[in-house]
């Protein structure tokens, strides 16, 4: 598999286009605020649905967004893995929300 590019999240600009590409419950569990949500097994079927433009992807530590990173590339979408993944973006401080209202967290 090719190197995909990749940004870390300290260098994210904060209007950043974010696509959460994690499965349902650790979406709900906490995701950053405004990003787009559809798990990496859809991705192909949702294709619609991605933004144009520059679109960062993100999941739990960089694997499953680097395999999305990958084929949307191939699939001549403008994308860029976010590294660290929602692990990174917790210890950055940035801010998360929880579909229930709980304090947010990265599962």
């Amino acid at each position: 598999m090719s190197e995909v590019p990749t940004v870390r999240v300290a260098d994210l600009p904060d209007d950043a286009t974010l696509l959460d590409v994690r499965e349902d419950d650790e979406w709900q569990a906490g995701h950053a605020p405004g990003a787009l949500h559809i798990p990496l097994g859809q991705v192909p079927s949702r294709l619609a649905e991605v933004p144009d433009g520059e679109v960062h992807v993100i999941c739990r530590s960089g694997g499953r967004s680097g395999q999305a990173v990958a084929w949307l590339t191939r699939n001549g979408y403008d994308v860029v893995n976010v590294a660290g993944g929602m692990q990174a973006w917790l210890e950055a401080g940035r801010p998360m929300v929880a579909e229930s209202g709980a304090e947010p967290t990265v599962r």
